[in-house]
């Protein structure tokens, strides 16, 4: 099996996938990605680190994620991944046991890897952004970005407040726009790109509209 090749030697923002256990829709209902975003908020505060935007689809997970520090990633997702599974997976076979019945209890809740494409320019960012509010219209699951309630798009066109913010959500985001001109300035002070990473054209994100 390849390895897979990540880089976090420099003050990146990371584009970070991971998907459910063979890609079934273990995010369908609401409450898996409410323990999600909340255990998301916990490890934000406990690295000191910047949600930019993210997207929980019912099988897997954009989020732009950047770090005050170098080498935080693997340690990161291995936290973030490991106590939402614990926590979704009892979730689902205490509340929800006739559609998890056809799964083995031994089966985890995320794949194994995740995948992180590191970001240095504004305009990536963008484009990353984009491309991720637009999943859920492109799954057919809303008509626009904004009406998934599960994304950052909402923050960037209407300015509307996390529902967490009562567990420190809302903090954590610290909000999206500030979060997103506070990195750049830090991209601007990076050393240079990653080896596989290339500079975008800047362009307006398709969600911000015309």
């Amino acid at each position: 099996m390849t390895k897979l090749r990540r880089v976090d030697d420099g003050l990146y923002v990371h584009f970070i996938t991971f998907s459910c256990y063979h890609r079934r829709r273990l995010q369908d209902h609401d409450q898996p990605k409410r323990i999600l975003l909340g255990i998301l908020t916990d490890e934000l505060l406990k690295f000191d680190a910047r949600c930019i935007g993210f997207v929980i689809m019912p099988d897997h997970v954009h989020a732009l994620i950047w770090f005050p520090k170098t080498g935080q990633l693997s340690r990161f997702m291995h936290q973030w991944k490991g106590r939402s599974s614990k926590a979704i997976k009892e979730f689902l076979f205490c509340s929800m046991p006739e559609y998890v019945s056809k799964f083995p209890k031994t089966d985890p809740i995320w794949q194994v890897r995740f995948y992180s494409f590191e970001i240095y320019t504004t305009a990536k960012i963008e484009e990353k952004l984009n491309y991720m509010h637009l999943n859920p219209v492109r799954a057919g699951l809303v008509e626009t970005p904004t009406q998934w309630r599960w994304g950052s798009a909402r923050w960037y066109l209407e300015g509307q407040q996390w529902e967490f913010r009562s567990s420190g959500w809302t903090d954590a985001m610290w909000p999206v726009r500030t979060s997103c001109s506070y990195v750049t300035q830090t991209l601007k002070a990076a050393s240079g790109p990653p080896r596989h990473t290339r500079t975008a054209k800047e362009s307006r994100p398709k969600w911000l509209g015309e």
